[in-house]
């Protein structure tokens, strides 16, 4: 009604300068050619873009609408386009779409600076800074609906979400799709995986299908690279990508399923990471938890990062596990499937230790376990699967906590729909309140949720060791997986199954980021003999104070630098034919020495995978290492001040 009242003014105002213009030329002439200019400039102010962007000005983007009031979006980085003009809205069961029609009803703009510590992060210190728009939109008739895009542009990137606000018609609603498109200028080639387990394939984007996980890395002709993903998935259906079928450049999301929703409902964000290089995205991933809520959690004293070490289901193994553990630096026993019963069978109680007659490996007495563990300063996890959490969590919670129990590693959590993602979320919240740490498996990738629930430390959504990926898969997950967060890949040693050699395994530890990180996965105490090159597993940490991506071409290498207190660790994985990289340590302290421990292919030539030299020599910054990797081979560094 304003907008028609403003409308009728403006009207009349024009039709008294046009007579009195015609009457009286002199007098009203230039009057005339004022208003007029008045009400051009008006209605261009309407259809002029919202402009946007990021604090260092490299990134910029434009909100605008279409003729038929369709909201858009596009973004460019250095004023090179990344997502040209794309839709923007969400298709409603049952009631009008709020995807076109619109009018710009509000905007507002903000600007946030802060910096906040993560309990376990890849840096100790997060600075989260970005500039916002919010664009209210309305739509006319009596089925109006409103709508509030939110977005930011970041120093590393872009986001959009969308808020429904209360309004008449809208109070319960259902989201059935969303219009969410990113659109390339090219059919560029990109990162694609069908599982959040599964290999990764470097396919146009129009050859994308349906079904590609996130993040979905892009790589555009001569850069920059480009994540898409999605951050903040609370009560919300699971999003992964597929090519539009109006158009072989764009991607549009592929929902798990239908959302429910109140008035007042945001949805996840959708991101756009940009960088000049690959690993520059994996240095960016602060994004993804930036974009999330801030810790829940009001006493996180008892959240403990560190290693974890798996045992067979045996007590005196158990017991010689947990002092390998022990030696090696490690906080946690894992006691995985098969501890109350075949894990599949939904009669099999987790509230008992009943162990499965097909996993029995001698006598098991898992209190004993937990008690021995207790005298070494070893936490338990306990593998549950989701079948008995989905029964018994209630039950479980304030048991385990009674028994001593760590934490649990979620089995085969269901994912994808939003009764799903809310489950998962409200067994994390859960845990936290009986302090409980979690590592959830199998196909549940994160986005962002452990900066809200820090105790979920870890979760798989990897090809890990526990299908023996090659070394080419290996170096895909840093600039893919890995940029969405931390991820439980189990790094092997002594298997003869690996593919890779047992430095790339040295350096795999420095590399894949896990603040709960499992070592010696299919290994066993026995097969220990004191390597002096196992130093490094002793050693690493899981939380770290600074990382810096030193070389990175994704599916043929990387290296990695990252700093625990005056400690650096360097971690390089070589896939392909052999490689040597140079290292420079310009990264280290100025005036300050510092005595280097190399752990390196023993064999760069190939032929044999389970040589590992080792070697030491003072270093500074102004010194140049040289990692001469076998293929599908690996060097590891660390590095110590002299004191």
């Amino acid at each position: 009604m304003r907008n028609g009242r403003s409308f009728f003014l403006v009207y009349i105002l024009f039709f008294f300068c046009l007579m009195s213009s015609m009457i009286f030329p002199r007098m009203f002439g230039c009057l005339f050619s004022v208003t007029v200019l008045l009400v051009a400039t008006n209605a261009s102010a309407i259809a002029e873009p919202v402009e946007l962007a990021s604090p260092d000005g490299r990134i910029t983007a434009q909100f605008l609408l279409s003729d038929q009031g369709e909201p858009q979006y596009q973004v460019q980085y250095q004023e090179r386009d990344v997502i040209v003009r794309s839709n923007l809205g969400l298709t409603l069961k049952d009631h009008r779409d709020l995807d076109r029609g619109f009018v710009i009803e509000s905007k507002s703009a903000r600007s946030h600076t802060s910096t906040w510590q993560p309990l376990a992060g890849e840096r100790s210190t997060i600075h989260d800074h970005y500039n916002e728009m919010i664009v209210g939109l309305k739509q006319s008739g009596d089925d109006a609906g409103r709508l509030d895009v939110h977005l930011r542009a970041y120093n590393e990137g872009f986001a959009v979400s969308y808020t429904v606000p209360e309004q008449e018609h809208l109070s319960e609603f259902v989201i059935s799709d969303e219009q969410t498109e990113f659109r390339f200028k090219e059919d560029y080639f990109c990162w694609d995986t069908k599982d959040a387990q599964g290999l990764y394939f470097r396919v146009p984007i129009s050859k994308v299908g349906r079904g590609a996980e996130r993040p979905l890395v892009v790589e555009m002709e001569d850069g920059p690279y480009v994540a898409l993903g999605e951050a903040r998935m609370v009560d919300y259906s699971r999003m992964r990508f597929q090519t539009s079928p109006k158009d072989k450049n764009t991607l549009i999301p592929d929902l798990a399923g239908e959302v429910s929703a109140t008035a007042s409902f945001s949805t996840p964000w959708r991101y756009v990471m940009i960088a000049d290089s690959p690993g520059q995205l994996l240095e960016n991933n602060d994004l993804v938890l930036n974009l999330n809520e801030p810790c829940a959690i009001a006493d996180t004293s008892w959240i403990v990062p560190g290693k974890a070490i798996r045992s067979e289901l045996n007590t005196a193994r158990c017991k010689a596990t947990i002092d390998w553990a022990v030696e090696m630096n490690a906080r946690y026993l894992l006691i995985d499937a098969g501890w109350y019963g075949p894990e599949r069978d939904n009669a099999s109680d987790a509230t008992t230790v009943t162990v499965d007659p097909n996993r029995k490996s001698g006598p098991f007495d898992l209190h004993e376990v937990i008690a021995y563990a207790k005298t070494r300063q070893i936490g338990v996890i306990l593998y549950v699967n989701h079948r008995a959490l989905e029964q018994q969590l209630d039950v479980l919670l304030p048991l385990y906590k009674k028994w001593g129990v760590a934490g649990i590693k979620f089995g085969f959590v269901n994912v994808g729909e939003q009764k799903w993602t809310n489950w998962l979320h409200d067994a994390i919240a859960k845990c936290a309140e009986y302090q409980l740490v979690v590592d959830v498996h199998d196909d549940y990738r994160p986005t962002g949720w452990s900066r809200t629930y820090p105790n979920l430390l870890t979760q798989e959504g990897i090809k890990g060791n526990e299908t023996m990926p090659t070394a080419e898969e290996n170096v895909i997950l840093p600039f893919t997986r890995y940029l969405c967060g931390p991820a439980d890949y189990t790094v092997c040693y002594y298997s003869g199954r690996l593919k890779t050699t047992r430095a790339h395994q040295l350096a795999a530890s420095i590399v894949y980021f896990s603040p709960l990180q499992l070592i010696f996965w299919y290994d066993k105490p026995a097969q220990y003999r004191g390597e002096r090159e196992l130093d490094v597993f002793k050693q690493v940490p899981t939380k770290w104070d600074e990382t810096h991506v030193l070389h990175g071409e994704i599916g043929k290498y990387v290296t990695i630098a990252r700093r625990d207190g005056d400690r650096w660790f360097v971690g390089s994985m070589n896939a392909g034919e052999q490689r040597s990289l140079e290292i420079p340590l310009s990264f280290l302290e100025s005036g300050t020495q510092y005595t280097v421990s190399i752990h390196a292919d023993g064999h760069p030539d190939g032929t044999n995978k389970t040589k590992v030299s080792n070697s030491s020599r003072t270093v500074s910054r102004n010194t140049i290492l040289t990692a001469e990797m076998a293929a599908n081979g690996g060097h590891a560094v660390v590095l110590t001040p002299l004191k």
